[in-house]
């Protein structure tokens, strides 16, 4: 569910319509709604009662400070997975202690500002990494948190790009192997051990890859128990998906995933964390685009928008979905006609759909992008020196620009040049 729905003709984001805020600030720009982002919040958080949790918010899906802070507020912590995103969420007025810190290549001084500005727990990929926390943490005299990141070769069924849970994927250490490391991380000095991390991939639609990862990381629990370690915190990942296209089945509801994690876990007595991004931020934004030109071609027509692939890559990088709907209401059983759906950078990857069929539209009017919150304006580009596109956010009534277009002076200025020229 979303808030962004026709009213008197005109798709709304909340109580606002969307040709307001294309008048305020041109197109394209992406819109977030804050109904949106708290319900989709309250869902997880709602599902893991009574189990002791912490709903930590995937930054890498969505990460416009104003954004993070409308979650922080809720008490959401945040999954970050580089320096930069750990600055945002502190600058999003989140405390360290709601802050994981992810990814397979922390250097040595993003751990140095984590240690320094407070972290709940760093989740620990490979061998080496550990071994430089242990040495950035005993040489400021702390102590760093950590989950050591177990790969439990489990096929996630998503694509190949985003699938983060079989063996010959980069993250995390052999579940096979979890004895040794955890046995190294209690020699390190430094270092406490607090619980164990998995993630096996982003936009799931199906409960059983879960399951099969969750009952190892139970196995896992009860054999590093007996081995000497304290365990009290299993953090599970993200992963789970939206569904893009509204005429296909819906992936599994947050209900039933918290169900799952209570059968396959939650009798471990382990606080457990969950790092979920697209299934909060991903309907809860539109990307909005003005139409340019309608072309004719071979066998063919082209619908041009202002929008390119360096404001939305997904559908160049992954083949991904949206859908894409005008803002003025089709009347009922009104034509449609199927379009190729395109920008305007020079390359033929710059296409967003092929024979898609949609109502008419025209030179001048507004479509919207739906489910296009999470991986949209993260990824985005300045590529043709195009510059970023606004992000907005409502709330109710109201508007907020909370990320604005620079200008081309701001873009030519970040350049200089040298002084043999």
């Amino acid at each position: 569910m979303d808030h962004f729905l026709y009213k008197n003709g005109t798709l709304h984001a909340e109580e606002v319509a969307i040709p307001e805020i294309a008048t305020a600030v041109g197109t394209p720009f992406y819109v977030y709604s804050t109904a949106t982002l708290t319900r989709h919040y309250r869902l997880f958080t709602e599902a893991l009662t009574p189990l002791p949790h912490l709903v930590c918010f995937a930054i890498k899906s969505l990460s416009n400070v104003a954004v993070l802070k409308t979650l922080g507020n809720l008490g959401a912590g945040m999954d970050v997975v580089s320096g930069g995103e750990y600055l945002r969420a502190k600058a999003a007025g989140v405390p360290g202690s709601r802050i994981v810190f992810s990814g397979v290549g922390k250097t040595r001084e993003e751990m140095r500002m984590a240690l320094t500005g407070g972290i709940r727990q760093f989740n620990v990929e490979s061998e080496p990494e550990m071994r430089a926390l242990s040495e950035v943490a005993s040489s400021l005299g702390v102590s760093a948190p950590i989950a050591v990141r177990v790969n439990p070769d489990v096929d996630a069924k998503t694509h190949e790009k985003i699938a983060t849970g079989k063996k010959e994927n980069k993250f995390g250490i052999p579940i096979a192997r979890a004895s040794e490391v955890y046995a190294e991380a209690a020699r390190l000095p430094g270092l406490q051990v607090v619980g164990i991390d998995v993630h096996i991939g982003s936009q799931l639609t199906e409960l059983e890859p879960f399951e099969q990862a969750y009952l190892k990381v139970a196995d896992l629990t009860h054999r590093l128990r007996s081995e000497g370690h304290t365990i009290t915190r299993l953090d599970l990942g993200g992963g789970l998906g939206i569904p893009y296209q509204r005429s296909n089945d819906a992936p599994p509801l947050p209900t039933d995933y918290g169900a799952l994690i209570k059968r396959t876990v939650g009798d471990l007595g382990c606080e457990v964390e969950i790092e979920p991004g697209r299934l909060i931020s991903g309907n809860a934004g539109l990307l909005i685009a003005g139409v340019i030109y309608v072309k004719n071609g071979e066998g063919r027509d082209f619908l041009i928008l202002d929008a390119a692939m360096n404001d939305l890559v997904r559908p160049s990088m992954y083949g991904a979905h949206h859908d894409i709907v005008p803002v003025a209401e089709p009347p009922v059983a009104s034509p449609t006609q199927e379009f190729d759906v395109v920008g305007p950078v020079c390359e033929t990857g710059d296409t967003f759909a092929k024979g898609r069929d949609l109502p008419l539209v025209g030179e001048g009017d507004l479509v919207a992008f739906r489910s296009a919150g999470a991986y949209g304006a993260v990824m985005a580009s300045e590529y043709n020196t195009r510059p970023l596109i606004p992000e907005v956010l409502v709330n109710g009534d109201h508007f907020a620009v909370i990320r604005a277009r620079p200008s081309f002076d701001e873009i030519l200025n970040r350049d200089s040049i040298p002084s043999w020229l």
